[in-house]
């Protein structure tokens, strides 16, 4: 009996034939992968989209956040438009939540970095209209409300009771500009309050920010308070570990993962 199943296309049968082809078109759609004929290319198709985005436990909107995090910061021009592309273009995290992760991003790793972030944000989310045949709406324009109370008590206020929520340890004095108009006034006063991402999601990115900024006492923390909250699982934290260290290093990796293991064995029962 002839066989009378139809033949698939080149790319659709390879994608059949190989499951981490699949998971790579769903990662990065639109993007031609380059050929897997050297060791780096091959084991970034077998290992990165066959071993570390295939698996559960962790959304693909998560992982996205630690990835664009760490693309973002290792200064690589064509992987962090790439991977703001396909975060755009796949719909798994929408114009606004992208643009509240450019703030978070710069309060953690630097305005300079997160100045070049958001320009690949404009460009990708103009070309990902342009590729649907669609005119490109315009960023919404902010009210002034969303910057928070004007009253400066209030602020620091809000912001020393923020401090304690996110980290889970008393607030520092306000004897310094770093710790006044810095921490308690904008960072814990304003950003963290800022809708647009849960506080989950923003644990995540700090958590892969401070990681790879070689930051040994805020990764401490914020591990500790994004495992002890309960607002991230030990088998998340273990994938998020993951995650970073395919795309910023094994070694800043272990460093991630022995700040996991110490704040999870800290934990009151």
């Amino acid at each position: 009996m002839r066989d009378e199943t139809p033949e698939l296309p080149p790319q659709e049968a390879e994608m059949h034939d190989d499951p981490a082809a699949r998971i790579r078109t769903e990662v990065l759609p639109g993007h031609e992968p380059a050929a897997a004929v050297t060791p780096f290319t091959r084991a970034s198709h077998d290992f990165l989209y066959g071993e570390v985005w295939s698996r559960p436990g962790l959304s693909r909107r998560d992982r996205r956040w630690v990835t664009l995090t760490c693309v973002a910061a290792a200064d690589s021009p064509q992987p962090i438009e790439d991977h703001v592309h396909a975060a755009l273009a796949s719909g798994d995290i929408e114009l606004t939540a992208m643009l509240e992760f450019v703030l978070h991003f710069a309060v953690y790793c630097g305005w300079p970095k997160a100045s070049h972030l958001e320009g690949a944000v404009a460009r990708q989310w103009d070309r990902t209209h342009r590729e649907r045949g669609e005119p490109t709406p315009t960023w919404p324009q902010l009210s002034d409300d969303t910057l928070g109370p004007g009253a400066w008590e209030e602020r620091i206020k809000r912001g020393v009771e923020e401090f304690v929520d996110v980290n889970l340890v008393p607030a520092p004095p306000t004897n310094s500009p770093y710790r006044h108009a810095g921490i308690l006034s904008f960072v814990f006063g304003h950003v963290w309050q800022r809708p647009g991402l849960t506080r989950r999601e923003r644990r995540i990115i700090t958590v892969a920010c401070v990681a790879l900024d070689d930051s040994p006492i805020p990764l401490r923390s914020h591990v500790t308070a994004a495992l002890h909250s309960g607002d991230v699982t030990k088998e998340e934290m273990d994938e998020i570990v993951l995650q970073f260290a395919a795309y910023y290093g094994f070694a800043k990796g272990d460093a991630l993962a022995d700040a996991v293991e110490t704040a999870w064995a800290a934990k009151p029962d």
